[in-house]
């Protein structure tokens, strides 16, 4: 296998190596699955996304309450899983107490964080969202002489785009 440093994504390398473009990465996907299923030595061949954007979707308004029970929430899995560890350690019947106690600590002190952490922003980012990298396109690359034998497998499967 090839390291990764030695891989050459450069724009000549690439363009000469390009098995296919794909307009969404599960597209790619399902190209390189077939290869796979067809004994291709798939660990010559690279995803490549280009023209990346920041995609970031807000969920709703984010208030200080609202922020304490996210924190809670988060908090006493913590808590819980804290409880958990000290619990193996522990001799007797005092599991179900370090689980109870580990967990509403860590809800009270994560609703408290998450409190004065969202407080200490001054309404400069009153919402909630989450943040996904996309790509315009998916180039499928094939290094070491195999791009030919991607293509014609490929193109057997219906699998390759049009070239338009």
């Amino acid at each position: 296998m090839m390291p990764m440093s030695a891989t050459r994504l450069d724009p000549v390398s690439t363009a000469w190596n390009t098995v296919a473009c794909y307009d969404n990465y599960p597209q790619a996907q399902a190209a390189v699955d077939h290869l796979s299923d067809e004994g291709f030595p798939v660990h010559y061949l690279d995803i490549l996304g280009s023209d990346l954007r920041l995609v970031e979707s807000v969920s709703g308004r984010l208030t200080k309450s609202r922020a304490a029970l996210a924190g809670s929430v988060s908090g006493a899995w913590l808590g819980l899983f804290a409880g958990l560890l000290l619990g193996l350690f522990t001799a007797g019947h005092g599991l179900l107490s370090l689980l109870a106690a580990g967990t509403l600590a860590g809800a009270l002190c994560g609703a408290v964080i998450a409190f004065a952490a969202h407080a200490m922003t001054r309404g400069q980012r009153d919402f909630a969202s989450t943040r996904t990298i996309t790509a315009l396109r998916y180039d499928l690359i094939a290094r070491g002489g195999h791009a030919e034998r991607a293509r014609v497998l490929l193109g057997q499967a219906g699998l390759l785009p049009d070239a338009t």
